[in-house]
């Protein structure tokens, strides 16, 4: 088989016009909430030199971020995207227009820019997960990685841009021009979605309401166990990771001495720093497995923050938060690829929204934990012991492994529909589930292992309860049973089965025995006569 030439298959997505015009827009956009967040953070040590205040700017944008993405990856997946798109960047718009006229009237206030920078943050909470859910909306499978990472390489390209121009622009003309500029980004990615030749959504008969489908995500994420282990090494990584960016314009200002531009030059250089990370990436990864990247990320942002806080010169620091923004985008494309890996598509909307709340969270957490520090002991002693504390949590937590990600998570489709007497009406339920098997003696050890194992997948893919029985005559008679809330939560059941999961499935049926498959019957709940649900009309048994 011959190489791919990594220099085509990279960029090979910006070949489709729509991946293209989305992208490019997407970037500009970008870069226009990057400086605002420029403007609105150097415009807070003006209104303020606490360095609680000012780090209560980065708490204002994450901390919504944290409230509301696992609601909006639920909206992701049950509205038309393109229209929630558009909707998301008109309140963006309207925060910045709102900073604009404020900033121009010289009427802005610490509680005002505090409370704008948080309506920009649900913005960005509610467009987060949307944007990565249209990617294979945009490209075909083929392309789907090399999409994921030039929307990675597109937000480090507007955070090496945005940040410089933004200085650039508050030095020479204010912040109000800073904030129309943004506003005029978010009017071009308008545009761009309203041009998005993009299909109806099909009517689906399963189609999912809010709150089952929030319950239904939170149910897998509970569920998962490899996804448990990217959460925490995030959290942990974040938790510390937050101190230098938290802080960072007091560093700028107080510790280097430097004007605005010399803050929008210090965040273009992060940016910088991360396409470079980028760009020798895939060479890192041919030599380095994910856990010694994050491990390097680690004590490449601890030295870079023990840097910043001897007072370097100002070229030195800029150069060393080259190597920041290169430990960055090493950290975050190690641990969202790792948490891309192991979700299924039907749930990955609202699995990435739960990552994406844990990291927000630990940089809410961080920010304002590290900028109560930074009050109380100086902002260089703050840096320090950020450095330190990451230093040490990774060398612990590189004990905890990532999970690889090789798992088929395509659906099987295996499972035949459950058999029924009569139209079962959807939202019917709960139902009760049950699996008999017939077990020897010398395989029951072996079988109830595998059992266990393909339990995580029943209450990952639908089951609120599961449990096994045995009959009390008879031993070797086993039933599994499980509880679904509803008729049609069962049957998505049966579409979100994955290879994976059929494969654990097998190794349990290899120590059944007697029927060829297991009997397996649907139980429905029945109400009381004259309370709205007829007492007839049960599933029957199918053989799966």
């Amino acid at each position: 088989m011959s190489a791919v030439n990594p220099a085509v298959s990279s960029f090979a997505p910006l070949r489709r016009p729509v991946f293209a015009v989305l992208w490019a827009a997407t970037v500009l956009g970008n870069t226009g909430s990057f400086m605002r967040d420029v403007a609105s953070s150097w415009l807070m040590t003006d209104l303020s030199v606490a360095p609680a205040a000012v780090a209560m700017v980065q708490a204002a944008a994450t901390l919504p971020i944290f409230l509301l993405a696992i609601p909006a990856g639920v909206l992701s997946d049950i509205l038309d995207r393109r229209k929630f798109l558009i909707c998301v960047q008109i309140l963006l718009a309207s925060v910045s227009i709102c900073l604009l006229m404020l900033a121009n009237f010289g009427m802005l206030s610490v509680s005002s820019l505090i409370g704008l920078t948080f309506m920009g943050g649900v913005g960005a909470a509610l467009m987060g997960p949307t944007w990565q859910a249209i990617v294979p909306d945009l490209v075909p499978r083929e392309d789907l990685k090399s999409a994921v990472a030039l929307n990675s390489l597109g937000i480090n390209v507007a955070r090496s841009i945005g940040p410089a121009a933004g200085g650039s622009l508050l030095a020479a003309f204010g912040a109000a021009v800073t904030y129309g500029v943004d506003v005029a980004t978010y009017l071009i990615v308008i545009i761009a979605l309203i041009w998005w030749p993009r299909a109806k959504n099909a009517d689906d008969a399963l189609s999912e309401g809010f709150f089952g489908a929030f319950r239904a995500g939170l149910r897998y994420t509970r569920a998962s166990k490899p996804l448990h282990i990217v959460l925490l090494r995030a959290a942990i990584f974040f938790a510390f990771a937050s101190a230098v960016w938290a802080l960072l314009p007091l560093v700028a200002r107080q510790v280097l001495g430097g004007d605005a531009g010399f803050y929008g030059l210090s965040l273009g250089s992060v940016g910088a720093g991360a396409i470079g990370g980028a760009l020798v990436m895939p060479k890192l990864r041919e030599r380095v497995d994910a856990d010694g990247l994050l491990l390097g990320a680690a004590a490449v942002t601890a030295l870079v923050m023990g840097a910043l806080s001897l007072a370097p010169p100002q070229w030195v620091a800029i150069s060393v938060l080259l190597f920041l923004g290169a430990a960055w985008i090493t950290a975050l494309t190690t641990l969202n690829g790792a948490a891309q890996a192991v979700l299924p598509n039907w749930v990955r909307g609202r699995g990435l929204a739960v990552y994406l709340t844990v990291f927000n969270g630990a940089m809410t957490a961080g920010s304002l934990g590290w900028g109560a520090i930074a009050q109380a002991a100086g902002v260089p002693a703050a840096l320090l012991i950020g450095a330190a504390g990451l230093l040490i949590a990774g060398l612990i937590m590189h004990r905890i492994k990532l999970p690889t990600g090789e798992a088929d998570l395509v659906p099987s489709n295996h499972w035949p529909e459950p058999l029924v007497a009569e139209p079962v009406a959807h939202d019917r339920g709960p139902v009760l589930i049950l699996i008999e098997y017939h077990v020897e003696k010398h395989s029951r050890t072996a079988f109830l292992h595998a059992l266990y194992r393909f339990s995580d997948a029943r209450r990952r893919d639908g089951a609120y309860g599961w449990g096994i029985t045995e009959d009390s005559a008879d031993p070797q008679q086993i039933v599994e049973w499980f509880m679904v809330e509803s008729w049609a939560e069962h049957l998505r059941q049966h579409k979100r089965v994955s290879n994976a999961d059929a494969d654990l499935q097998s190794k349990v049926l290899a120590h059944h025995v007697g029927p060829q498959i297991p009997v397996v019957r649907h139980f429905l709940t029945i109400n009381r006569p004259g309370a709205g649900e007829q007492p007839t009309g049960g599933a029957g048994e199918q053989r799966r």
